[in-house]
């Protein structure tokens, strides 16, 4: 369809106008939608507690050597950038409904391979079956409820997308404390067959059914979704979230919260957990009456702030000249008195916490739902699958690469430069990002078309 389709262009009813819809359903559909998030939240938090259990597991059980639980960590992201290719593709040919009925498939059985591994490989094939689920759904689940939303509620269901990931996260870190790894993937197997079962029971979006020429169709979906046809009209940024430093961050949490007396690892990442679960609901709950822009610009400065916290902790912490970036990073610090290298220790937890409070706010959930809402029909699948595959291509180069750019630039130089990117995001929102709250999709597609 070309963007001088007149049914792409032309309102339904008209203008909107009078009361905003109230309808109930959009919820329930946002929710069964938001499962495919939870099952890709659950599949990335499931390592930090499989790790160490794989690493300890006795013959015949498969072991993770230091390089193969890199990868093991690793992989996921290369399966879910193969994933956004491939969900930009369904998205726009099978429909957002059945591209997250489907997405289900790989996420089930990859914890199913991953349950029943004997060797290194399965864990890694089920790991990259995981990640290709986790692509998919990142980029389904956010247009399916951008587009299902109306205009007063589009803000908290669509950051809902990244909540339901943190809370996916918060999950596997809590049950990672009493179960092992091949019963913690039986679990990962809940949330995608959740979706499944309430997905089955809920209507394709009714922009993508006017694109198929299936108007009633599309009018029997609204009156499902909002209650009626009130306000409705007719169809006419991923690089900097990586490169602002969060996974650097998380790499380094456990370490940081060990230095500042905190022995238990699991009890760091719980705490992790809940500062992004708390603050992502925090932003869904003011992305209505705060607008986009005002939190991706309060969200970069706090992350500029901490980053260079960060920084300033590791230089201040740094042994002599000879030291790697690990040691430096990991060894006690023996220059300075036991106190002062707690308290500097107890600084970074506090920068930590902050930049993890700071991302959840903005450049955790906005982008996403940014990516939803910004690009019209015609090309929403190609290009939110380009945004997708940047995404998660930034994300793997940042966790398999960012300890050989810590030995280059050395630990405060790496987050210095995290830091710098930080000021070129909000340097770009406050230049380039329009403010999307309260308008219509029509209404941004116009505002991009120069109409």
């Amino acid at each position: 369809m070309t963007p001088e389709d007149p049914e792409e262009t032309q309102p339904l009813l008209g203008p909107p106008g009078g009361s905003a819809p109230r309808g109930r359903r959009v919820f329930l559909a946002a929710f069964a939608a938001a499962l495919g998030p939870l099952s890709f939240g659950f599949a990335l938090g499931y390592s930090s507690p499989a790790i160490p259990s794989l690493q300890r597991a006795a013959p015949p059980a498969p072991r993770l050597d230091d390089a193969a639980a890199s990868w093991f960590g690793a992989v996921v992201t290369l399966g879910a950038a193969a994933g956004g290719v491939l969900g930009g593709w369904l998205v726009d040919r099978a429909g957002r409904k059945l591209s997250l009925l489907l997405c289900s498939v790989p996420f089930v059985a990859g914890f199913a391979v991953i349950t029943a591994a004997q060797d290194v490989w399965m864990l890694l094939g089920g790991r990259l079956l995981t990640g290709l689920a986790c692509g998919v759904a990142s980029l389904v689940a956010p247009v399916y409820i951008s587009e299902i939303a109306y205009p007063a509620v589009r803000g908290l269901l669509g950051s809902c997308v990244q909540l339901m990931v943190v809370v996916g996260i918060l999950l596997a870190y809590l049950a990672g404390w009493v179960l092992e790894w091949r019963w913690l993937a039986v679990l990962g197997c809940v949330p995608p067959s959740l979706m499944l079962l309430l997905m089955c029971f809920m209507p394709e979006t009714p922009r993508f059914l006017l694109t198929q020429h299936r108007r009633q169709e599309a009018m029997a979906a609204l009156r499902f979704l909002w209650g009626s046809e009130q306000g409705w009209e007719d169809p006419p940024i991923g690089a900097e979230q990586q490169l602002s430093g969060v996974n650097a961050v998380m790499f380094y949490a456990e370490t940081i919260f060990e230095e500042a007396k905190f022995k238990d690892s699991s009890l760091a990442s719980v705490v992790v957990g809940v500062i992004q679960v708390l603050f992502t609901a925090v932003a869904a709950l003011i992305m209505d009456r705060a607008g986009r822009r005002l939190l991706l610009v309060l969200s970069g400065v706090v992350m500029v702030f901490s980053t260079s916290a960060f920084g300033a902790y590791f230089k201040l912490t740094q042994g002599g000249p000879g030291n790697s970036s690990h040691v430096a990073i990991s060894a006690p610090v023996s220059a300075q008195p036991v106190d002062a290298s707690v308290g500097l220790a107890w600084l970074a937890v506090g920068s930590m916490c902050l930049f993890i409070a700071g991302f959840a706010v903005g450049w955790g959930p906005i982008p996403w739902l940014l990516m939803s809402e910004i690009f019209p029909l015609h090309v929403k699948g190609v290009a939110t699958g380009i945004c997708v595959l940047t995404n998660w291509l930034m994300a793997f180069l940042v966790t398999k690469e960012f300890s050989s750019l810590m030995e280059v630039l050395r630990p405060y130089g790496a987050f210095w430069l995290a830091s710098a990117f930080c000021i070129f995001s909000v340097l770009f929102t406050l230049f380039c990002v329009p403010e999307t709250k309260g308008k219509t999709l029509e209404q941004i597609t116009a505002h991009f078309e120069g109409r």
